[in-house]
């Protein structure tokens, strides 16, 4: 409708001599007023020192658009064009949809392009905590967004296997080995204890028997073997969840390949680095121009050793020279700050980092019987992923997840995640397509061959149910297209629970079988099938299934 309202305005713009304009829309927050409004006629008459009302009346008055897509328009003050949809416009989607099928909703916004995703990036020293399910959980919902605006996505994942984190998963794995056979060694006070930790250790001692007490401390057997535990951990969880990485970028491959050196000098060529008290400083106060509080960051410390900003401005420069065109983070809100000085850096070495987008999204409190449920990786109390999977299963865990906005904080409510009903925001959606699903193999026996028959006349669909169940199925690829243009899966959510109303109350009203009328039974066996393909659309888009009985 947009497209069909922007070409036939702008053809009245070139004949009124009004080039150099083009209409923007936006839906009215009350429907009185209209499907469609656009400003156009205010802009023009700001430009050309006109009256706006009048502009909008000129517009208007030369317009030339079909009663199959608009049934009436009028202005409003102080100049906007208000467009009313036509019925028979909307009795058209239903067919358009079933012509689509699962494809609905997509669109070739950037059919071409390609786009890196990184997200998830634990470091493994330890199996994912519930608290990591938001960041993984927008990830996977995002990059199907991107999929679905034509975008060809890589999934990447960036982990780092050394540092003092690592070295401490060593020494705690270490410890504990030496615990089977000494029960009284002391654990390191910077140790981690869960109890993934002693799993590890006995598969050391399983394999080697107590030869390993001649290693020392922190030896790489502890490190390696740790390492590999947990990355197996995590790659499994992600797996439970649906998720599996294209790309599984060590951060150590910087350094093996001379990046970390070249960026270092390329700082120094620059004169955007200089050395003081022993440490390399880059100079980032002069770099961030929308933080007044900006000061010079280390990105070597005095010991030698790099700090997290260099290799991830190395990092975000090689992914810029694999040549995507987007290039997306998602980080926790204690990055909220940070990021911004690795695009500084980025930046200042002449990179685009325009094509750079970061996602912040908000922590989670996890709730059940209305107390927190603690998490720490240091803590013999935690509650992991895996054990929220257990709990709830990856289904209600994903929309659970994405169901709120990023930037706002997330309660995660376990005791209704686990309801089995309709009081379950998923299980909600979930009916709803199972419903249409049930009904249809009804009509199997009822109306034989129905699913073969070919309805392209939906002009039996004239109850107001009917049509506002159109007109919401009609919306759904803008919906998805402003959803991937914003990064917020939310979005599909809100716009489902609104769709599945509207078909219970198109549902509720009105029978669709033993109807006494063939014909407009076919037409709302029909408008069930599409609305069920949007419901299942749209749950593959946030990255839940849709299933047929529940």
């Amino acid at each position: 409708m947009k497209e069909y309202l922007r070409e036939k305005i702008l053809q009245v713009l070139e004949e009124l001599g009004y080039e150099g304009y083009t209409p923007a829309f936006e839906k009215p927050k009350d429907e009185k007023f209209g499907d469609i409004s656009t400003n156009i006629a205010m802009l023009i008459a700001k430009d050309k020192k006109l009256n706006p009302r009048e502009t909008a009346n000129k517009i208007i008055e030369n317009l030339k658009l079909s009663d199959d897509y608009v049934s009436k328009i009028v202005t409003a003050a102080p100049g906007f064009i208000n467009f009313y949809t036509s019925e028979n416009y909307y009795r058209k989607i239903p067919a358009d949809i079933l012509a689509k099928g699962l494809c609905y909703g997509k669109s070739d916004l950037h059919k071409g392009e390609q786009a890196n995703i990184e997200w998830v990036s634990a470091n493994p020293t330890g199996p994912l905590h519930a608290g990591h399910g938001r960041h993984i959980s927008l990830g996977k919902a995002v990059a199907s967004l991107l999929e679905w605006s034509g975008y060809k996505v890589t999934r990447e994942y960036y982990f780092n296997n050394a540092g003092k984190q690592m070295e401490n998963l060593a020494a705690s794995v270490y410890a504990r080995y030496r615990q089977l056979f000494e029960p009284d060694y002391k654990l390191p006070d910077d140790a981690y204890i869960g109890e993934y930790i002693i799993s590890i250790a006995q598969l050391l001692k399983d394999e080697y028997g107590d030869e390993l007490l001649k290693k020392k401390n922190g030896s790489d057997i502890f490190k390696s073997t740790g390492e590999k535990w947990c990355f197996d951990s995590i790659l499994n969880t992600l797996k439970r969840m649906g998720i599996t990485h294209d790309i599984l970028f060590n951060e150590d491959s910087l350094y093996k390949d001379g990046k970390i050196k070249k960026i270092l000098d390329d700082f120094k060529k620059n004169n955007l680095s200089y050395e003081k008290d022993g440490a390399v400083w880059l100079k980032t106060s002069g770099l961030i121009k929308d933080r007044k509080d900006a000061e010079d960051k280390v990105i070597v410390k005095a010991s030698g050793e790099p700090t997290y900003r260099l290799p991830d401005m190395a990092y975000h420069i090689d992914k810029l020279c694999r040549g995507y065109d987007l290039v997306l983070d998602i980080f926790g809100s204690d990055h909220s700050d940070t990021y911004k000085e690795v695009l500084a850096g980025v930046k200042a070495l002449g990179y685009d980092t325009s094509k750079i987008k970061v996602i912040i999204h908000q922590m989670v409190t996890f709730m059940h019987e209305g107390k927190p449920v603690k998490m720490s990786k240091r803590s013999d109390n935690v509650y992991y992923l895996d054990d929220l999977l257990d709990d709830v299963g990856a289904d209600v865990a994903q929309f659970f997840f994405v169901m709120r906005s990023a930037n706002t904080h997330l309660d995660f409510d376990v005791d209704l995640a686990k309801e089995q009903s309709e009081k379950n925001p998923v299980f909600y959606l979930q009916y709803a397509h199972a419903r249409i699903c049930g009904i249809l193999r009804n009509a199997d026996s009822m109306v034989p061959g129905f699913r073969s028959a070919v309805v392209n006349d939906f002009s039996g669909l004239k109850e107001p149910e009917e049509i506002k169940l159109c007109k919401a199925l009609s919306i759904f690829p803008e919906i998805v297209e402003d959803a991937a243009l914003t990064f917020e899966p939310h979005k599909i959510i809100t716009y489902l629970n609104e769709m599945a109303e509207h078909f219970h109350k198109f549902y509720h009203n009105h029978r669709v079988l033993n109807i006494g009328d063939d014909k407009l039974t076919m037409q709302r066996l029909r408008l069930c099938e599409a609305s069920k393909i949007v419901l299942q659309n749209g749950l593959n888009i946030i990255g839940v299934s849709a299933p047929e009985r529940m």
